[in-house]
Protein backbone atom coordinates (compact mmCIF):
# COMPACT_ATOMS: atom_id res chain seq x y z
CA UNK A 1 0.00 0.00 0.00
CA UNK A 2 1.17 3.73 -0.53
CA UNK A 3 0.18 6.76 0.82
CA UNK A 4 -1.53 8.91 -2.32
CA UNK A 5 -1.75 12.31 -2.11
CA UNK A 6 -5.98 12.60 -3.10
CA UNK A 7 -7.99 15.84 -3.94
CA UNK A 8 -10.17 16.90 -0.97
CA UNK A 9 -12.50 18.49 -2.81
CA UNK A 10 -13.88 15.25 -4.41
CA UNK A 11 -17.28 13.70 -3.85
CA UNK A 12 -16.50 11.34 -1.42
CA UNK A 13 -14.90 13.75 0.59
CA UNK A 14 -17.41 16.61 0.46
CA UNK A 15 -19.60 14.15 1.59
CA UNK A 16 -17.69 12.99 4.62
CA UNK A 17 -17.51 16.93 5.16
CA UNK A 18 -21.29 17.30 5.02
CA UNK A 19 -22.40 14.36 7.31
CA UNK A 20 -20.41 14.70 10.02
CA UNK A 21 -18.93 17.06 12.22
CA UNK A 22 -19.90 21.18 12.42
CA UNK A 23 -18.97 23.58 9.66
CA UNK A 24 -16.39 26.29 9.77
CA UNK A 25 -17.46 29.57 10.79
CA UNK A 26 -16.23 30.76 6.73
CA UNK A 27 -17.29 27.68 4.54
CA UNK A 28 -16.01 29.32 2.00
CA UNK A 29 -12.56 29.80 3.53
CA UNK A 30 -10.01 28.27 0.87
CA UNK A 31 -7.95 26.50 3.94
CA UNK A 32 -10.76 24.44 5.16
CA UNK A 33 -12.20 23.63 1.59
CA UNK A 34 -8.54 22.19 1.35
CA UNK A 35 -8.63 20.51 4.24
CA UNK A 36 -12.12 18.60 4.26
CA UNK A 37 -12.04 15.05 4.51
CA UNK A 38 -8.44 15.34 5.19
CA UNK A 39 -5.08 15.42 2.74
CA UNK A 40 -4.36 11.77 2.13
CA UNK A 41 -5.15 8.35 1.47
CA UNK A 42 -4.45 5.08 0.88
CA UNK A 43 -3.68 2.92 -2.66
CA UNK A 44 -3.19 -0.74 -3.58
CA UNK A 45 0.11 -1.12 -5.48
CA UNK A 46 -1.08 -4.49 -6.69
CA UNK A 47 -4.20 -5.50 -8.43
CA UNK A 48 -7.35 -7.12 -7.20
CA UNK A 49 -9.45 -7.92 -10.37
CA UNK A 50 -10.31 -11.13 -9.63
CA UNK A 51 -10.19 -14.76 -7.34
CA UNK A 52 -6.75 -15.08 -8.34
CA UNK A 53 -5.58 -11.76 -7.65
CA UNK A 54 -6.98 -12.25 -4.21
CA UNK A 55 -5.17 -15.61 -3.66
CA UNK A 56 -1.87 -13.89 -4.42
CA UNK A 57 -2.67 -10.87 -2.21
CA UNK A 58 -4.31 -12.42 0.91
CA UNK A 59 -5.42 -15.77 1.87
CA UNK A 60 -4.02 -18.86 0.48
CA UNK A 61 -0.71 -17.32 -1.02
CA UNK A 62 -0.28 -14.58 1.49
CA UNK A 63 0.46 -17.62 4.33
CA UNK A 64 3.60 -18.49 2.34
CA UNK A 65 4.69 -15.29 2.66
CA UNK A 66 4.35 -14.51 6.84
CA UNK A 67 6.16 -18.00 7.05
CA UNK A 68 8.71 -17.04 5.23
CA UNK A 69 9.46 -14.38 7.22
CA UNK A 70 8.83 -15.58 10.68
CA UNK A 71 11.33 -18.27 10.03
CA UNK A 72 14.05 -14.91 8.47
CA UNK A 73 12.56 -12.27 9.68
CA UNK A 74 15.02 -9.72 7.55
CA UNK A 75 12.61 -11.00 4.74
CA UNK A 76 10.02 -8.19 6.22
CA UNK A 77 12.55 -5.45 4.44
CA UNK A 78 11.99 -7.49 0.71
CA UNK A 79 8.25 -8.50 1.20
CA UNK A 80 6.32 -5.90 3.02
CA UNK A 81 6.07 -1.72 3.19
CA UNK A 82 8.09 -1.41 5.73
CA UNK A 83 11.36 -0.58 4.59
CA UNK A 84 10.20 2.29 2.34
CA UNK A 85 7.41 3.99 5.14
CA UNK A 86 7.80 6.33 8.31
CA UNK A 87 5.67 6.82 11.07
CA UNK A 88 4.95 10.79 11.88
CA UNK A 89 4.46 10.91 15.43
CA UNK A 90 3.23 13.83 17.80
CA UNK A 91 2.12 14.66 21.40
CA UNK A 92 0.13 17.70 20.13
CA UNK A 93 2.71 19.51 22.26
CA UNK A 94 4.09 21.98 20.15
CA UNK A 95 2.41 22.23 17.34
CA UNK A 96 3.68 24.89 14.71
CA UNK A 97 3.36 28.21 16.70
CA UNK A 98 0.08 26.97 18.73
CA UNK A 99 1.51 25.26 21.37
CA UNK A 100 0.14 22.30 23.18
CA UNK A 101 -3.21 21.62 20.99
CA UNK A 102 -3.45 18.07 21.75
CA UNK A 103 -3.35 14.79 19.37
CA UNK A 104 -6.56 15.31 17.14
CA UNK A 105 -5.96 19.14 16.78
CA UNK A 106 -2.24 18.16 15.73
CA UNK A 107 -3.51 16.06 13.02
CA UNK A 108 -4.18 18.47 9.99
CA UNK A 109 -0.12 19.21 10.38
CA UNK A 110 0.97 15.75 10.64
CA UNK A 111 -0.85 14.81 7.48
CA UNK A 112 0.25 17.85 5.73
CA UNK A 113 3.76 16.45 7.27
CA UNK A 114 3.00 13.19 5.76
CA UNK A 115 2.13 14.69 2.14
CA UNK A 116 5.25 16.96 2.32
CA UNK A 117 7.56 13.00 2.59
CA UNK A 118 5.47 11.58 -0.74
CA UNK A 119 5.81 14.74 -2.92
CA UNK A 120 9.64 15.62 -1.86
CA UNK A 121 11.33 12.37 -1.13
CA UNK A 122 8.94 9.77 -2.58
CA UNK A 123 8.46 8.55 0.95
CA UNK A 124 5.24 6.96 2.23
CA UNK A 125 4.50 7.97 5.90
CA UNK A 126 1.69 7.58 8.32
CA UNK A 127 0.48 10.22 10.97
CA UNK A 128 0.10 9.08 14.35
CA UNK A 129 -0.61 11.12 17.05
CA UNK A 130 -0.52 9.72 20.63
CA UNK A 131 -2.84 10.35 23.88
CA UNK A 132 -0.35 11.00 26.04
CA UNK A 133 2.52 13.61 26.99
CA UNK A 134 4.36 11.02 29.56
CA UNK A 135 7.69 10.36 28.51
CA UNK A 136 7.84 6.62 29.36
CA UNK A 137 4.42 6.03 27.51
CA UNK A 138 5.81 7.69 24.44
CA UNK A 139 8.63 5.98 24.24
CA UNK A 140 6.78 2.45 25.70
CA UNK A 141 3.94 3.23 22.58
CA UNK A 142 6.40 3.68 19.76
CA UNK A 143 8.79 1.21 20.20
CA UNK A 144 5.56 -1.39 19.96
CA UNK A 145 4.82 0.48 16.68
CA UNK A 146 8.11 0.37 15.36
CA UNK A 147 7.51 -3.04 13.55
CA UNK A 148 5.44 -1.78 11.22
CA UNK A 149 7.86 1.02 10.35
CA UNK A 150 11.66 1.78 8.38
CA UNK A 151 11.72 5.13 10.21
CA UNK A 152 10.03 7.33 12.85
CA UNK A 153 10.15 10.92 12.37
CA UNK A 154 9.22 12.60 15.56
CA UNK A 155 7.22 16.19 15.57
CA UNK A 156 6.32 18.93 17.25
CA UNK A 157 6.73 17.07 20.92
CA UNK A 158 7.91 20.01 23.11
CA UNK A 159 11.53 20.57 25.12
CA UNK A 160 13.31 19.39 27.08
CA UNK A 161 10.87 16.20 26.64
CA UNK A 162 11.66 15.88 23.27
CA UNK A 163 15.57 15.15 23.90
CA UNK A 164 15.30 12.18 25.69
CA UNK A 165 12.46 10.77 23.63
CA UNK A 166 14.50 10.76 21.08
CA UNK A 167 17.47 9.38 22.14
CA UNK A 168 15.80 6.99 24.30
CA UNK A 169 14.08 5.54 20.80
CA UNK A 170 16.88 5.43 19.00
CA UNK A 171 19.00 3.47 21.80
CA UNK A 172 16.01 1.12 21.51
CA UNK A 173 15.43 1.03 18.23
CA UNK A 174 17.79 -0.16 15.21
CA UNK A 175 15.37 2.13 12.95
CA UNK A 176 15.68 5.83 12.00
CA UNK A 177 14.90 8.14 14.70
CA UNK A 178 14.87 11.66 13.72
CA UNK A 179 13.20 14.67 15.41
CA UNK A 180 12.74 17.08 12.48
CA UNK A 181 11.86 20.15 14.64
CA UNK A 182 15.92 20.01 16.17
CA UNK A 183 17.49 18.41 13.27
CA UNK A 184 16.04 19.33 10.01
CA UNK A 185 15.81 23.04 11.20
CA UNK A 186 19.77 22.56 11.73
CA UNK A 187 20.54 21.17 8.56
CA UNK A 188 18.54 23.48 6.91
CA UNK A 189 20.32 26.65 8.70
CA UNK A 190 23.53 25.57 8.11
CA UNK A 191 23.22 24.77 4.48
CA UNK A 192 22.48 28.46 4.34
CA UNK A 193 24.90 29.88 6.54
CA UNK A 194 27.34 27.67 4.63
CA UNK A 195 26.18 29.34 1.46
CA UNK A 196 26.37 33.03 2.71
CA UNK A 197 30.41 32.73 4.04
CA UNK A 198 30.69 31.26 0.32
CA UNK A 199 28.95 34.43 -0.81
CA UNK A 200 31.23 36.70 1.63
CA UNK A 201 34.82 35.03 0.86
CA UNK A 202 34.38 33.25 4.41
CA UNK A 203 34.92 30.17 5.49
CA UNK A 204 32.77 29.17 8.86
CA UNK A 205 34.80 29.10 11.18
CA UNK A 206 35.65 32.73 10.84
CA UNK A 207 32.17 33.54 12.06
CA UNK A 208 30.56 34.33 15.41
CA UNK A 209 26.96 33.33 16.08
CA UNK A 210 24.29 34.10 18.45
CA UNK A 211 21.37 31.84 18.42
CA UNK A 212 18.07 33.31 19.71
CA UNK A 213 16.16 30.35 21.85
CA UNK A 214 17.37 27.10 23.38
CA UNK A 215 14.80 25.19 23.09
CA UNK A 216 14.60 22.22 20.44
CA UNK A 217 15.87 24.20 17.38
CA UNK A 218 18.24 26.01 18.79
CA UNK A 219 19.91 23.44 20.74
CA UNK A 220 20.16 21.72 17.48
CA UNK A 221 21.40 24.19 15.44
CA UNK A 222 24.30 24.80 18.13
CA UNK A 223 25.89 21.72 17.95
CA UNK A 224 25.41 21.18 14.53
CA UNK A 225 27.79 24.80 13.98
CA UNK A 226 30.39 23.51 16.34
CA UNK A 227 30.35 19.96 14.69
CA UNK A 228 30.64 21.87 11.09
CA UNK A 229 33.60 24.18 12.52
CA UNK A 230 32.10 27.34 13.82
CA UNK A 231 34.27 29.77 15.24
CA UNK A 232 31.69 30.53 18.24
CA UNK A 233 28.45 30.49 18.98
CA UNK A 234 26.76 31.49 21.98
CA UNK A 235 22.69 30.64 23.06
CA UNK A 236 20.05 32.54 24.68
CA UNK A 237 17.32 32.14 26.75
CA UNK A 238 14.59 34.12 28.39
CA UNK A 239 16.83 35.03 30.89
CA UNK A 240 20.10 35.73 28.75
CA UNK A 241 23.15 33.88 27.25
CA UNK A 242 23.68 30.42 28.35
CA UNK A 243 26.86 29.83 30.50
CA UNK A 244 29.08 27.68 32.48
CA UNK A 245 28.06 30.54 35.33
CA UNK A 246 24.97 30.51 35.16
CA UNK A 247 23.35 28.13 38.28
CA UNK A 248 19.46 27.84 36.78
CA UNK A 249 20.48 25.98 34.10
CA UNK A 250 18.75 22.73 32.65
CA UNK A 251 20.64 19.27 32.09
CA UNK A 252 20.01 20.21 28.68
CA UNK A 253 21.19 23.72 28.75
CA UNK A 254 23.71 22.66 30.77
CA UNK A 255 25.39 20.20 28.68
CA UNK A 256 24.79 23.54 25.44
CA UNK A 257 26.81 25.61 27.62
CA UNK A 258 29.50 22.52 27.41
CA UNK A 259 29.98 23.24 24.30
CA UNK A 260 29.10 26.71 23.60
CA UNK A 261 30.13 30.08 24.07
CA UNK A 262 33.76 29.45 24.29
CA UNK A 263 34.44 33.58 24.91
CA UNK A 264 32.13 33.24 28.23
CA UNK A 265 30.36 36.24 27.45
CA UNK A 266 27.37 36.48 29.99
CA UNK A 267 24.31 39.13 29.83
CA UNK A 268 21.78 39.15 27.14
CA UNK A 269 20.75 38.50 23.84
CA UNK A 270 21.50 42.43 22.72
CA UNK A 271 24.94 42.40 24.37
CA UNK A 272 26.14 39.24 22.43
CA UNK A 273 25.11 40.67 18.97
CA UNK A 274 27.77 43.53 19.68
CA UNK A 275 30.05 42.90 16.66
CA UNK A 276 28.74 39.11 16.07
CA UNK A 277 28.77 38.09 12.18
CA UNK A 278 25.68 35.91 12.98
CA UNK A 279 22.04 35.81 14.26
CA UNK A 280 20.00 33.29 14.35
CA UNK A 281 16.38 33.23 15.84
CA UNK A 282 14.01 30.35 16.46
CA UNK A 283 12.23 32.01 19.60
CA UNK A 284 9.76 34.53 18.40
CA UNK A 285 9.66 37.90 20.28
CA UNK A 286 11.47 41.19 18.74
CA UNK A 287 15.44 42.27 18.48
CA UNK A 288 15.55 45.35 18.87
CA UNK A 289 16.77 47.61 15.83
CA UNK A 290 19.70 48.99 17.71
CA UNK A 291 21.46 45.21 18.75
CA UNK A 292 20.79 44.53 14.84
CA UNK A 293 22.67 47.65 14.06
CA UNK A 294 25.34 46.45 16.10
CA UNK A 295 26.18 43.30 14.61
CA UNK A 296 29.56 43.04 12.48
CA UNK A 297 29.92 44.57 9.41
CA UNK A 298 28.66 42.28 6.14
CA UNK A 299 26.76 40.20 8.97
CA UNK A 300 24.05 37.23 8.65
CA UNK A 301 20.11 37.71 9.96
CA UNK A 302 18.45 34.47 9.91
CA UNK A 303 15.39 35.41 11.84
CA UNK A 304 13.01 32.24 10.97
CA UNK A 305 9.88 32.82 13.70
CA UNK A 306 6.75 32.19 12.23
CA UNK A 307 4.53 34.20 11.39
CA UNK A 308 6.55 36.95 12.41
CA UNK A 309 10.53 37.51 12.41
CA UNK A 310 12.46 38.23 14.99
CA UNK A 311 13.87 40.49 12.77
CA UNK A 312 11.67 41.98 10.11
CA UNK A 313 13.49 41.65 6.62
CA UNK A 314 13.14 45.50 5.56
CA UNK A 315 15.11 46.27 9.12
CA UNK A 316 17.42 43.75 8.52
CA UNK A 317 18.51 44.79 5.23
CA UNK A 318 19.55 47.83 6.10
CA UNK A 319 22.46 46.02 8.24
CA UNK A 320 22.96 42.60 6.99
CA UNK A 321 24.38 41.27 3.91
CA UNK A 322 22.50 38.24 3.81
CA UNK A 323 18.92 38.03 5.35
CA UNK A 324 16.69 34.50 5.91
CA UNK A 325 13.59 33.88 7.49
CA UNK A 326 11.50 31.15 7.89
CA UNK A 327 8.62 32.82 5.41
CA UNK A 328 8.02 31.61 1.70
CA UNK A 329 7.22 35.27 0.93
CA UNK A 330 10.95 36.05 1.70
CA UNK A 331 14.07 35.35 -0.32
CA UNK A 332 15.95 32.19 1.38
CA UNK A 333 13.34 30.60 3.49
CA UNK A 334 14.92 28.25 5.55
CA UNK A 335 12.62 25.35 5.41
CA UNK A 336 12.37 22.00 6.88
CA UNK A 337 10.98 20.29 3.43
CA UNK A 338 14.10 20.88 2.12
CA UNK A 339 16.15 17.92 4.68
CA UNK A 340 13.18 15.53 6.18
CA UNK A 341 12.24 13.59 2.82
CA UNK A 342 15.72 13.36 1.25
CA UNK A 343 17.31 12.04 4.78
CA UNK A 344 14.80 9.68 4.99
CA UNK A 345 14.70 8.47 1.54
CA UNK A 346 18.35 8.16 1.70
CA UNK A 347 18.58 6.01 5.09
CA UNK A 348 15.91 4.32 3.96
CA UNK A 349 17.32 3.01 0.58
CA UNK A 350 20.13 1.68 2.73
CA UNK A 351 18.35 0.61 5.05
CA UNK A 352 20.54 2.59 7.70
CA UNK A 353 19.93 1.61 11.33
CA UNK A 354 20.20 5.58 12.34
CA UNK A 355 20.87 8.73 11.23
CA UNK A 356 24.28 10.13 12.84
CA UNK A 357 26.14 13.44 12.68
CA UNK A 358 28.29 12.75 10.08
CA UNK A 359 24.87 11.79 7.86
CA UNK A 360 23.12 15.27 8.85
CA UNK A 361 26.45 17.33 8.23
CA UNK A 362 26.35 15.27 4.81
CA UNK A 363 22.66 16.38 4.05
CA UNK A 364 23.38 19.95 4.49
CA UNK A 365 26.70 20.45 2.12
CA UNK A 366 24.86 18.61 -0.62
CA UNK A 367 21.60 20.78 0.23
CA UNK A 368 23.74 23.98 -0.10
CA UNK A 369 25.81 22.69 -2.93
CA UNK A 370 22.43 22.44 -5.32
CA UNK A 371 22.77 26.49 -5.27
CA UNK A 372 26.27 26.20 -7.10
CA UNK A 373 27.03 29.04 -8.66
CA UNK A 374 23.80 31.01 -9.10
CA UNK A 375 25.02 31.64 -5.28
CA UNK A 376 23.69 35.46 -4.24
CA UNK A 377 22.54 37.64 -1.70
CA UNK A 378 18.75 36.29 -2.34
CA UNK A 379 19.59 33.10 -2.98
CA UNK A 380 21.81 30.98 -0.63
CA UNK A 381 19.24 27.97 -0.42
CA UNK A 382 17.28 26.41 -2.85
CA UNK A 383 13.57 26.34 -3.22
CA UNK A 384 11.70 23.53 -1.96
CA UNK A 385 10.28 22.82 -5.46
CA UNK A 386 13.84 22.30 -6.92
CA UNK A 387 13.44 19.22 -8.06
CA UNK A 388 17.12 18.91 -7.50
CA UNK A 389 16.87 19.10 -3.82
CA UNK A 390 15.82 15.34 -2.60
CA UNK A 391 17.95 13.44 -4.88
CA UNK A 392 20.90 15.61 -3.28
CA UNK A 393 20.60 15.02 -0.18
CA UNK A 394 19.03 11.08 -0.52
CA UNK A 395 22.38 10.51 -2.39
CA UNK A 396 24.58 12.00 0.09
CA UNK A 397 23.00 10.80 3.31
CA UNK A 398 23.11 7.07 1.66
CA UNK A 399 26.80 7.56 1.17
CA UNK A 400 27.30 8.64 4.63
CA UNK A 401 25.62 5.80 5.70
CA UNK A 402 28.03 4.26 3.99
CA UNK A 403 30.50 5.32 5.61
CA UNK A 404 29.41 5.52 8.86
CA UNK A 405 29.00 1.73 9.03
CA UNK A 406 24.58 2.11 9.96
CA UNK A 407 23.85 0.90 6.20
CA UNK A 408 22.48 -2.67 5.90
CA UNK A 409 22.47 -2.64 2.21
Amino acid sequence: MAAEIVNPRSESADRAGQEGGAEPLDPFDPVFALHRGGKMAVQATVPLRDKDDLSLAYTPGVARVCTAIAEQPELVNDYTWKSSVVAVVTDGTAVLGLGDIGPEASLPVMEGKAILFKQFGGVDAVPIALACTDVDEIIETVVRLAPSFGGVNLEDISAPRCFEIERRLQDALDIPVFHDDQHGTAIVTLAALRNAARLSGRGIGELRAVISGAGAAGVAIARMLVEAGIGDVAVADRKGLVSADREDLTDVKRELASFTNKAGLSGSLEDALAGADVFIGVSGGTVPEEAVASMAEGAFVFAMANPNPEVHPDVAHKYAAVVATGRSDFPNQINNVLAFPGIFAGALQVRASRITEGMKLAAAEALAGVVGDDLAADYVIPSPFDERVAPAVTAAVAAAARAEGVARR
